[in-house]
């Protein structure tokens, strides 16, 4: 489990087919530290457990699952990723709940710069739009954002000078795919309300006043 506060950013050193999945090689600093074989580094939002280690790197295998939903299968040497260990009971939660478990991609559809940050905008289908509420928490490429707005299909952030100093946002343009995780809370109130309809035999989109009490009774209301 992580805070979505990036630590440092790192660099990808190498990436190798092993099996049915990846060898992927990073080089960081901060993150080594007291880091050992066994434990889990998010990277750009993924949660991967350490398999070897060097002086100044450490290698994780990145999954056939996890390559499917993320962005790590297109990593290429000298890709700049963000980078955070996982928290311990003494951590500060200065940001959200992140587990590490990306949801889905989106696509950086415009970023604008002003003075005081930067204005990005991120699309994703409508399906999943339905994750994504306004001035909610979202972890994006493993940053732990605020929404500013949403739309159809996509959100807006904005960024801080300090958030743009710690993370790798300063390399992203327009095209990019980034790695989403939404709020945890959204996965939890949607499999209540899917179980509040089987348990009173309604169709999806069906009379949803026992979803509401289904929801109050389980301290979402």
């Amino acid at each position: 489990m992580f805070t979505g506060l990036i630590e440092e950013t790192g660099s990808v050193v190498s990436i190798k087919e092993s099996g049915e999945g990846k060898i992927l090689e990073v080089k960081g600093d901060m993150v080594l530290r007291e880091t050992k074989r066994g434990d889990s580094i998010s990277i750009n939002g993924a949660c991967q457990t350490v398999v070897s280690m060097t002086e100044n790197t450490f290698s994780v295998f990145v999954s056939r699952v996890t390559l499917a939903v993320t962005t790590l299968g297109d990593f290429k040497p000298g890709r700049i990723v963000n980078l955070e260990r996982a928290l311990t009971l003494s951590t500060r939660l200065g940001g959200h709940i992140v587990q590490g478990h990306v949801d889905f991609t989106g696509k950086v559809k415009k970023i604008s710069r002003d003075s005081q940050g930067v204005e990005i905008d991120i699309s994703v289908s409508e399906a999943n739009m339905k994750y994504i509420v306004e001035k909610g928490s979202i972890a994006v490429d493993g940053i732990s954002l605020t929404v500013v707005e949403i739309e159809k299909e996509g959100f807006r952030l904005y960024l801080i000078p300090e958030t743009l100093e710690v993370t790798n946002i300063g390399s992203w343009k327009n095209g990019d795919i980034v790695n989403i995780e939404t709020d945890i809370l959204a996965r939890y109130v949607e499999r209540i309300l899917q179980f509040g309809r089987i348990e009173q035999g309604d169709e999806p989109g069906a009379n949803d006043e026992s979803l509401l009490k289904k929801l109050a009774e389980n301290g979402y209301l």
